[in-house]
């Protein structure tokens, strides 16, 4: 029987309710100690080297990018399809690559590349070699803004990325780049090892 005195009236509950509600709250309560107090964690595996690589890997990224990006001139994103456009040959990519390469949707890319063609940086061209495709092409418009934003990237690479690393440092540092981007994914036709 739960109840009270002055204004309140009294509640009486029948005792397999009350059974019940206490099974209620001794569930909740082990649900709590099991999730508020996990067991033991396995010291080990947060210790481990690989673990220890791939997150000194990530900061070392999450901070960098940021500052390499700085004073582009442009959206970071446009950069990235302004770059891959001028390090390809002909300067002209199939949208569904460009858009894989840039690592966006093709209902994204395709928003993307519409803007890009309103500023006048990128046109589209059909695919010779396939009606229903198209290219994307730089314009001398995009390769001015290419140009302008790659002497602030390159300085800031050489500030943040280069600068405090050996010679030897970023040769091995390139070496196992390339190794962990070759062995993750195929071969795209805009490598061409080069980057």
């Amino acid at each position: 029987m739960i109840g009270s005195t002055g204004a309140h009236r009294e509640i009486y509950l029948p005792v397999q309710t009350i059974y019940l509600l206490s099974k209620i709250l001794q569930r909740q309560l082990l649900l709590c100690a099991t999730f508020c107090h996990p067991g033991e964690v396995n010291e080990e595996l947060l210790n481990d080297d690989d673990v220890t690589l791939y997150g000194l890997f990530v900061e070392a990224y999450t901070r960098l990018k940021p500052l390499v990006h700085r004073e582009l001139g442009l959206p970071e994103t446009w950069f990235e399809v302004l770059l891959r456009l001028g390090r390809t040959p002909e300067h002209r990519l199939r949208m569904t690559d460009l858009a894989e390469a840039v690592s966006f949707s093709s209902g994204g890319f395709t928003r993307l590349a519409d803007r890009m063609v309103k500023e006048g940086l990128i046109r589209r061209d059909p695919d010779p070699v396939d009606r229903r495709a198209a290219l994307a092409v730089l314009t001398d418009k995009g390769a001015d803004a290419l140009d302008h934003a790659m002497t602030k990237h390159v300085s800031q690479l050489r500030t943040h990325v280069s600068g405090p690393l050996s010679l030897v440092d970023r040769q091995h540092l390139e070496r196992a780049l390339r190794i962990l981007r070759d062995a993750s994914s195929p071969t795209r036709p805009w490598e061409d090892g080069s980057r």
